[in-house]
């Protein structure tokens, strides 16, 4: 081989070609192939150095001894809940975000509060000790508890981890970590697939909760090759919300539910939980009456309830053809539920551009917002404003029914707690305290709705 060379990798399966493709011949993603400078290797160096079979004797499941104590609460209620219920031992988990949303900080707060179940280390390959120990003192945190480690070589990196036998371990950043037996560079689609499946096992093996953060690409996916995710049991997605709040999903999780949320603010002292969700996701007005467009909805996200508000704007369209700008709300679902409307309504939106927004920019792929989401189109289109302490959630089917959703009571009482009187939904529960109204279709739905609006 020679001292370098220059080769195509594709960073969805790992295929490698001589030259670029635009359609990897493999697992067919398109502009996948990314261009990557091959280095010679060393020679003492071998794949074999970093895999070690984690359990190399044949045995029936029933004699597998499972630690009943391999969980722990981190102390950070919003992570811990996204998690599953706290920090698993041994586990891997990837955290990926955007530049600058408080990936490292989230990180460097929780490593302090897992200090107590046993050592903890920080492995920086961006920042040096200065600025992580300055990071540190502003967020307040107890500075001997945490170890550092700036050396990105995956082999001394692991003996470290064999001497040390931390009980949680961040890798800032999973781009930043480079390997012997691997010729490319650092970043690279191999570096990271090795490094990151050597580490897992490592993990494992010495009983560690390992965190690797990831970058993002522009598209706000995880950067490397989708194995990496494969390689994890859990992925989590960093994102930022329109007031300020950071949002934590599970993408996935092999000891938990993938439908929990966690809510962040970012303050001086790093970042806090936010305990009130609607009061970011609810707009606040002055007056009692409600704009045309808007219509509130209760969401479930896992065993999480809370308000959010739906708007809607039609206008005619402009050069005669209509379009749909929706970021927030998958755009399939608004045509859908347009040509629903349409359809079972009588409502032409056809000839219209459809703008579809949430407040606090909160994205939602609950179906049961549906029926808020008809509403406020139909108010947008009509310019008849929703009655304002009014809750609609529903699913819609195409002929136009109004099915029922789950978590009916959780919903019922969010919407209570928040100060709503009146709820509109396909299903009937009796209650005492708020005004409860049953739909069949969208056409009743929209003829209560005006009834509401009209003081009725």
């Amino acid at each position: 081989m020679k001292a370098s060379q220059i080769r195509f990798v594709c960073s969805a399966c790992g295929r490698v070609e001589n030259k670029w493709l635009g359609r990897c011949p493999s697992c067919g993603a398109w502009n996948s192939f990314e261009e990557e400078k091959v280095v010679k290797p060393s020679p003492a160096s071998s794949p074999q150095t970093v895999m070690q079979p984690l359990d190399s004797k044949l045995k029936k499941l029933a004699d597998v001894v499972v630690d009943s104590s391999s969980r722990f609460e981190c102390g950070i209620s919003e992570l811990d809940r996204v998690l599953g219920g706290g920090v698993m031992r041994p586990s891997s988990v990837l955290v990926g975000g955007e530049p600058g949303i408080g990936k490292s900080t989230l990180m460097l707060q929780m490593l302090a509060s897992c200090a107590s179940s046993g050592p903890v280390l920080y492995v920086s390959g961006e920042e040096s000790p200065g600025q992580v120990k300055l990071r540190a003192e502003r967020l307040g945190l107890d500075l001997e508890q945490i170890n550092i480690f700036c050396d990105t070589r995956l082999e001394v990196l692991m003996d470290v981890i064999g001497s040390l036998k931390p009980a949680v371990v961040v890798i800032d950043s999973l781009q930043t970590l480079t390997t012997s037996s691997v010729p490319s560079i650092a970043g690279s689609v191999n570096q990271m697939r090795a490094c990151c499946m050597a580490l897992s096992l490592t993990a494992k093996a010495e009983n560690t909760a390992m965190f690797f953060i990831g970058h993002v690409t522009k598209d706000g996916m995880i950067a490397g090759p989708k194995i990496v995710e494969h390689l994890v049991d859990t992925v989590l997605s960093f994102e930022s919300a329109q007031t300020g709040v950071r949002i934590l999903r599970s993408i996935k999780n092999r000891f938990g539910s993938v439908d929990e949320l966690g809510l962040f603010r970012m303050d001086e002292k790093g970042l806090s939980a936010v305990k009130e969700p609607s009061l970011f996701f609810i707009s606040a007005r002055e007056d009692e009456s409600l704009p045309v467009g808007i219509a509130y909805s209760a969401v479930t996200e896992g065993s999480r309830t809370f308000l959010v508000e739906i708007q809607a704007l039609v206008v005619p369209a402009k050069g005669g053809i209509s379009r749909v700008y929706s970021d927030k709300i998958d755009t399939a679902r608004v045509n859908r539920v347009a040509a629903i409307l349409e359809r079972h309504a009588g409502l032409m939106l056809s000839d219209s551009d459809i703008y579809i927004n949430v407040a606090g920019g909160m994205r939602i792929n609950e179906v049961s917002i549906e029926l808020a989401l008809a509403l406020a189109l139909w108010s947008a289109k009509t310019d008849n404003a929703l009655y304002e302490k009014m809750v609609c959630f529903g699913e819609l089917s195409l002929a136009g029914e109004v099915r029922p959703v789950s978590f009916l009571g959780r919903r019922m009482k969010a919407s209570e707690e928040m100060g709503f009187t009146r709820i509109l939904a396909p299903s009937v529960q009796k209650t005492d305290d708020i005004s409860f109204s049953a739909c069949r279709n969208i056409k009743q739905a929209i003829m209560i709705a005006r009834g509401f609006s009209n003081g009725s």
